[in-house]
């Protein structure tokens, strides 16, 4: 966390340094630390019954001040226990496993305000939640193998604008993997029903605080009276 703080603070000094007072951008650059957690054949509840670690890339392109669309790169490690649940498996057996899930994939964002710093005629707030919504293709590294899904990123957080260029925000992401072997083959058919790509599929969690930076100025469209 105090390697966040560090480059919170830098980067909001070069944004007071170098940005002017109505400019606004194209793009923006990020990154993010938070924890991951897991739902399958191995935990069935508490999403975060044995939390991970979560990192995250990213890169935005800021359609206006509602839109953005947004690639990620999400590293992530996940494990389950099923001697945590209340059901028994065929044979009395127990299964554990750890892995790490590495996604890349496309989010659409939609921000509740319109958000932003400056051009008061646009009613614009420094704070908004904001919805997202993507597709994606997630790998997972396990003792017996490594796997390859389709997955659907589900996600809601709070954005908040701490200088011109700077945004600050949390996000939790649901993510439905469409495929049952991000926890190992182990896991994918213990009662005997065979896994497709609807049906026990596996979820992955993460809760992130991140920071981005803004680059890229727009044009500036002059308004000019006849």
């Amino acid at each position: 966390m105090a390697i966040v703080l560090a480059l919170i603070l830098t980067l909001v000094g070069m944004s007071q340094a170098v940005s002017a007072q109505d400019e606004t951008y194209r793009f923006d650059i990020g990154a993010g630390i938070g924890m991951s957690g897991y739902l399958g054949d191995a935990n069935s509840g508490n999403v975060y019954r044995h939390p991970g670690v979560a990192l995250n890339g990213s890169f935005r392109y800021l359609i206006d001040n509602r839109w953005a669309v947004r690639g990620l790169l999400t590293a992530a490690s996940l494990s389950g226990d099923s001697s945590d649940l209340d059901n028994v498996y065929p044979g009395g057996e127990h299964y554990k496993f750890k892995s790490w899930v590495y996604d890349l994939g496309a989010r659409c964002e939609f921000n509740f305000f319109p958000y932003g710093i400056g051009e008061t005629y646009k009613r614009l707030k420094r704070w908004t939640p904001y919805l997202s919504l993507g597709v994606g293709c997630a790998m997972s590294s396990v003792e017996d193998g490594t796997f390859v899904a389709a997955t659907l990123p589900m996600g809601f957080g709070f954005k908040y604008k701490a200088a011109k260029r700077v945004n600050l925000s949390v996000e939790f992401t649901m993510t439905k993997a469409f495929g049952d072997h991000l926890d190992s083959k182990i896991l994918s058919d213990l009662y005997g029903i065979k896994s497709s790509f609807m049906k026990n599929t596996d979820w992955y969690s993460t809760l992130m605080l991140s920071v981005s930076y803004e680059f890229g100025p727009r044009c500036v469209v002059c308004n000019r009276i006849d």
